[in-house]
């Protein structure tokens, strides 16, 4: 585990400081993670909250809404204020609510970094992470496409979603690897050895579902340990996750400002190793 002091910044491919909490704007949208969110002023007003409170790190995709959420970004947020990432992915259908297709297709994936562009009002994408591999198509011609876009200025930096080792490996001989976003929790722990991988290698490691469906599935577990801190179980989930890797940026998300808030203060929670242990 890490001291406090390692617990608020991380420099992505040690160039570019962020804040280790950000926010997940996935939750902005329509039930199934489709259409339009229901209360779009408030939705702006959490982004914009959000910024306000330190937070520089933002997570989207071209798949939620589908496309409407960046739209979403860069109404709340733009002109961005200086120093604030936002990130988004692509290579997702979304033929409707609660359906994923892979489409690593070089055609798509070309549209779908274009009009990312245009949605979040951007010159250059800070980070565009795949969203998913195509089994069907090699990634080697998925990533043709990116490692353009990164050559004509158009991405900074490529992260990956839900890969392995070997998988990260292999897209590194086609464009660097900055970041891997892959579910994580303090119930969901099967990518240990890709955070290992990650952190030796100072690549950013984003866990998704960082709070598990509902901190309540663990309210047992941990209910003790926020108690003695004062704080909520999802703090103290967001909290482990920070004190596991220094690495780790958090993107957990919310449609509620009271949330947003509560997320943030994980940042003030310093775990015990005996608690952090005991977590694990």
């Amino acid at each position: 585990m890490q001291s406090t002091t390692m617990l608020h910044s991380f420099k992505l491919n040690n160039e570019v400081e962020i804040n280790r909490l950000g926010f997940g704007a996935m939750q902005l949208t329509g039930t199934g993670v489709f259409g339009e969110v229901a209360d779009r002023e408030n939705a702006k007003k959490l982004l914009q909250e959000a910024v306000e409170s330190g937070v520089n790190f933002i997570d989207t995709a071209e798949a939620y809404g589908p496309k409407l959420n960046e739209s979403l970004i860069s109404e709340a947020l733009y002109p961005y204020k200086k120093g604030v990432l936002i990130a988004t992915k692509g290579g997702f259908n979304r033929p409707g609510p609660a359906q994923w297709i892979p489409n690593g297709k070089p055609a798509y994936i070309r549209e779908n970094i274009e009009g990312s562009l245009k949605r979040l009002k951007l010159d250059t994408i800070d980070l565009w992470q795949l969203h998913r591999i195509d089994p069907n198509v090699p990634v080697e011609e998925t990533l043709a496409p990116v490692a353009e876009a990164v050559k004509a200025g158009k991405i900074r930096f490529v992260g990956l979603s839900e890969v392995n080792v070997k998988q990260i490996e292999q897209a590194e001989k086609i464009v660097p690897i900055v970041s891997v976003q892959n579910m994580y929790n303090l119930v969901t722990r099967q990518w240990e050895e890709v955070l290992e991988f990650t952190r030796r290698r100072g690549i950013a490691f984003i866990p998704w579902f960082p709070l598990a469906s509902g901190p309540s599935k663990f309210q047992d577990k941990i209910g003790a340990i926020a108690k003695a801190h004062g704080a909520t179980v999802a703090e103290v989930a967001l909290a482990w996750l920070l004190m596991r890797s220094p690495n780790i940026l958090l993107i957990p998300g919310t449609k509620s400002i009271s949330h947003l808030h509560e997320n943030l203060k994980a940042a003030e929670i310093n775990l015990s190793d005996e608690e952090c242990k005991s977590l694990e």
